[in-house]
């Protein structure tokens, strides 16, 4: 490895994600890790602009936006977001077997906050030299991206002077430059019925979740050829054990590299859910969205090939790898701008095991600063 971090950057890099993960930012309340973000980019000397967008997206925080100047003319976007998945317990990170675990039963926060922690040490090192970096620095911060990357897909990407990005979001190892993504479509469907008391009139109710099981079963669920999926993940509705239910909601996905696929594979889910409330006897709504589209990577782009070479610098041969899901990058592509998701070396994201060993985390730095010398050179 020829960037090699001193003690003290180490030490700094670890109090930095261990402070960050202790702060609750679930999607929509990033405020206070928004805040305490702005806090320390300004105390490097930097100016930090937050945009409009929190409101819009139903966050109470918006992106954050702050550059570094470099020698030359030509940056860098590096972009990592705030938010969490929804908290199971207080974080409180503990070292174990040689990495970060939570001490309580739930999420780390590794995703997406030990890209988080490297930015802001990058920031920290790159002010304090007396050389400015060989190119300029753009660092972001987006909200919401847990739910949808909406944070990503309603940032202004005119606001940047970067000709490409990253974003560090992608659980595996380090190495992985992620080369495509799948499209995503969410299904939103409401089916009513009508309530009645489950002991005196049943038959003068209408059960929705009778409807809404009829339905699932017949809509398309799991691996459903090599490039498409489908699952049901939410299922809700009723009121008492002695109630008719007459609302149930299901919330439903499909992702694919096959658009027509994708489209495919929704028809029939709709058809299914429209089916199965006509022959009970309720009315459904439908809601359809996508959440982000899926894209493929062409390996000669200038941002893949800087990124081998950075990965290389730090001892990691490069591997291109698909992926099933979505990041900030899919939502930057779609706006216009070039942007390359990379591994960030963390462990079982959104699950109560999540996990960052300490030379992982170290890496993300190391490979933050390879970036931007292979990009001066």
């Amino acid at each position: 490895m020829s960037v090699v971090l001193g003690d003290e950057d180490r030490r700094r890099l670890h109090d930095t994600f261990t402070t960050l993960c202790r702060i609750p930012s679930p999607t929509g309340d990033e405020r206070a890790c928004a805040d305490w973000i702005t806090e320390r980019l300004e105390s490097f000397g930097l100016t930090v602009e937050e945009d409009d967008v929190g409101a819009t997206i139903g966050c109470n925080a918006g992106n954050l936006l702050a550059r570094i100047s470099g020698t030359g003319p030509r940056s860098i976007l590096l972009c990592a977001h705030m938010d969490t998945v929804p908290l199971t317990a207080a974080v409180e990170p503990v070292q174990v077997n040689g990495g970060w675990e939570s001490a309580n039963e739930g999420i780390l926060g590794a995703d997406n906050k030990s890209a988080v922690a490297a930015l802001l040490e990058l920031a920290r090192v790159l002010t304090a030299r007396d050389e400015p970096p060989p190119v300029g620095v753009e660092l972001l911060f987006t909200v919401a991206e847990e739910t949808g990357l909406n944070g990503a897909r309603e940032f202004d990407v005119s606001k940047l002077g970067s000709q490409f990005g990253y974003v560090f979001d992608h659980a595996s190892p380090w190495g992985e430059v992620i080369v495509s993504s799948p499209t995503h479509m969410m299904i939103t469907a409401e089916i009513r019925g009508k309530a009645a008391h489950a002991g005196l009139y049943p038959e003068q109710g209408v059960n929705a979740i009778v409807a809404a099981a009829a339905a699932i079963t017949a809509m398309p669920q799991g691996r459903l050829d090599e490039q498409t999926t489908a699952n049901v993940g939410t299922v809700f509705g009723g009121t008492a054990p002695n109630v008719v239910a007459d609302r149930c909601v299901i919330e439903a996905e499909v992702r694919g590299f096959v658009q027509e696929r994708v489209d495919s594979f929704v028809t029939i889910a709709v058809d299914a859910l429209q089916d199965a409330a006509d022959s009970a006897g309720c009315d459904l709504d439908i809601g359809l969205r996508k959440t982000f589209t899926g894209y493929l990577l062409d390996a000669a782009e200038p941002s893949v090939e800087l990124a081998q070479r950075a990965l290389r610098k730090v001892g990691y041969e490069p591997r291109f790898v698909p992926t099933g899901g979505g990041a900030d990058a899919n939502a930057f592509r779609v706006n216009g701008f070039e942007c390359t998701n990379l591994a960030n070396g963390t462990e079982r994201a959104h699950e109560r095991t999540e996990r960052v060993s300490n030379a992982s985390l170290e890496t993300g730095l190391a490979v933050l600063l390879a970036l931007l010398e292979e990009a001066g050179a």
